[in-house]
């Protein structure tokens, strides 16, 4: 861990206002694993975009804008996020997103195979479709037509453009938990 957890009494105004934001987004949105510790503090990607503000704040409005009324099925953007997180070996993110993954229904069969670098043999159409997308996009390079046009036609052009957007934010967090080597929760694992 590079950044310690940032003690409550010891924020700017700055990232106070940033802190009550996050805390009451985390509480709202984010449910199912571990973001906020006993004392209160953010953990998790919050800790850094906390402790600097200044790059901190615009992602936190990015994340924000993608959980604000997505049009995707909640299935679809888990393997996205799963399918990123595994790409960059992000511990915190597989960990959190193990657990939403699942209470959004995706069985745990599905998932290993996911977190392990494979495709599963099992998805539908959508999840498909999801899964060769965001592989083709954390691959770094263009995203081959075909593959885009695929998108289209399964979530429409707002929601393929919805979908690239998602996997770009979780791309820049996993690097952000990378870069800070951010742990796990005392009680998370990542399978």
């Amino acid at each position: 861990m590079r950044l310690p957890l940032l003690p409550l009494d010891a924020m700017t105004p700055e990232q106070k206002t940033l802190y009550a934001d996050m805390k009451k987004g985390i509480e709202t949105n984010f449910k199912g694993f571990t973001a906020i510790n006993e004392k209160g503090q953010l953990i998790g990607p919050w800790n850094p975009w906390l402790q600097f503000a200044k790059f901190g704040g615009p992602v936190w409005e990015y994340t924000k804008a993608m959980s604000s009324s997505p049009k995707l099925p909640k299935t679809v953007r888990e393997i996205a996020i799963l399918v990123t997180g595994t790409k960059f070996h992000a511990a915190y993110e597989l960990y959190a997103h193990i657990l939403i993954a699942e209470l959004r229904g995706l069985p745990d069969d599905k998932i290993a195979t996911i977190i392990s670098g494979h495709r599963p043999n099992d998805l539908s159409d959508e999840e498909a479709i999801a899964y060769d997308l965001a592989s083709s996009l954390v691959n770094g390079s263009t995203l081959p037509a075909l593959t885009y046009k695929r998108a289209v036609g399964a979530f429409g052009e707002d929601g393929a453009a919805e979908f690239i957007y998602l996997v770009g934010l979780y791309c820049a967090v996993s690097v952000i938990l990378n870069g800070f080597d951010v742990p796990l929760p005392e009680d998370g694992t990542a399978d």
